[in-house]
């Protein structure tokens, strides 16, 4: 499969099955068009004579003969024959996204956990709960040493004791089962102070600041439950946090909606603050709500994740680069063959634990009742459900068939299709597009990098 579009002045031919990316002129475009249509060589110079030297025609078609002996145009799919084998491999438990807080001290206006409540009930997670939770993975990891666990909430800083204690409780842990936690937090940073950032600077892998933006539009989507805004409250700590965090990871994580479809803006206002880690992701609602990304705004997001594309190659090269989560992708080894064709293992390998100890496929399933696997006593009772998630791939999705992008997302959100869909089987159609537009702006970042590179003195 073959994908070919024009970006900010590049060629780009990408070869799906490979991964391989090639960068070229206008000849070699037009004719490894004409023979991704079925043409044959004799075929393509009678196509292109009028247009380009003969002697140059040969020359194109040469150098596409020779991509394409080296397995990197025109090639198989080098997936397909592993799905079986994929199907039946075993899997362990290896991340846990613990609810700490169903609650939450904000009421953003898109927020799916309900201001935290997840369909049902204010709770703070317990240390038993959590404690237990921990074992859980520990017993379900097999030989896997590195596991994951995310503080998630609603709001976790609003049980920040049992969040330092189960962090205490792992660490030892590690010692006696030869295991490594690598622990996450998210927060809105209401209640971000010194002690927190100096305990997750210390204990944290990453972590996620919840901010929208400009002023006005984390204003309006961000507020308190009395209507004030949360901007002037958690910028500076969220400066201040980042700044501290030195090598340790961290991204400020922001979502868009059909109030700001100008978000290329709010990315740069991060950007311009000083954050250099950034996520700004549409946001997935229901198509009656009025915040809601609609098919008609697909035109102008994609104007702007143009523009966004751009501005960042000036950035950077003045010196003033950042990464935008969307843009990141790996051309030279990215994901391994199981994470291209099933993502995020949601329902296997990675499960969320309500404040009580359910146990769900991931966070946004939580609440939705036909989806409850076990809890973290008794563990994963739904052996049927586990089969499902386990069998959600690439290749069960017949919209994914004939799709670029299938090997960059994996598939997409199983929460998503199963929300627009009934199925996790389907795929969240207009996230698709969206998708498809920031692999082709990712990668035109990487082609204008490795031109940077190429016109840099030795």
């Amino acid at each position: 499969m073959i994908h070919r579009y024009k970006n900010n002045g590049y060629n780009i031919v990408l070869d799906v099955n490979s991964g391989s990316v090639h960068v070229v002129d206008e000849l070699v475009y037009d004719a490894v068009g004409l023979l991704d249509e079925g043409k044959d060589e004799p075929q393509v110079t009678e196509a292109l004579k009028d247009t380009y030297q003969e002697d140059d025609i040969r020359t194109a078609l040469q150098e596409i003969r020779e991509l394409k002996d080296a397995d990197m145009l025109f090639t198989e799919d080098i997936y397909r024959n592993a799905i079986e084998h994929f199907k039946e491999r075993q899997t362990v438990v290896k991340a846990l996204c613990l609810h700490i807080a169903h609650d939450c001290n904000l009421a953003c206006r898109y927020c799916f956990a309900e201001e935290g409540e997840y369909h049902g009930r204010r709770a703070l997670m317990t240390y038993e709960v959590g404690k237990q939770a921990l074992d859980f993975l520990i017993a379900n990891s097999g030989n896997r040493r590195n596991l994951e666990v995310d503080f998630f909430g609603g709001e976790p800083l609003m049980n920040w004791q049992v969040v330092k204690d189960l962090v205490a409780y792992g660490r030892e842990q590690e010692k006696l089962y030869n295991k490594k936690f690598r622990f996450t937090l998210t927060t809105n940073g209401v209640l971000l102070d010194d002690e927190v950032m100096e305990f997750a600077n210390r204990e944290m892998d990453n972590v996620v600041l919840s901010i929208d933006g400009r002023k006005e539009v984390h204003d309006f989507m961000r507020p308190f439950r009395k209507g004030a805004g949360s901007y002037d409250l958690v910028v500076p700590k969220f400066l201040k946090f980042a700044e501290s965090r030195g090598e340790k990871s961290y991204y400020a994580r922001g979502t868009f909606t059909r109030h700001n479809l100008d978000f290329s803006k709010d990315v740069l206002h991060l950007a311009d603050l000083g954050f250099d880690q950034i996520s700004v992701e549409p946001v997935v609602a229901d198509e009656k709500e009025e915040y809601a990304l609609r098919w008609e705004d697909i035109p102008r997001i994609c104007e702007e994740y143009d523009t966004l594309a751009k501005e960042m190659i000036k950035r950077r090269k003045e010196g003033k680069g950042f990464n935008f989560f969307h843009f990141m992708i790996d051309l030279t080894g990215g994901p391994c063959v199981y994470k291209r064709l099933s993502g995020c293992g949601s329902g296997t390998e990675y499960l969320a634990v309500t404040p009580w100890g359910d146990l769900y496929p991931c966070h946004q399933f939580v609440g939705e009742e036909k989806f409850l696997m076990g809890n973290v006593w008794d563990g994963v009772k739904r052996s049927d459900l586990c089969d499902e998630f386990k069998n959600c791939n690439v290749y069960a999705k017949e919209k994914c068939q004939d799709c670029f992008a299938k090997f960059y997302c994996s598939g997409g959100c199983a929460a998503n299709s199963y929300n627009f869909h009934g199925s996790i089987n389907d795929v969240y159609d207009l996230g698709c597009e969206l998708q498809r537009k920031r692999v082709e702006c990712a990668i035109m970042l990487k082609a204008a990098e490795a031109a940077e590179e190429s016109d840099t003195p030795q």
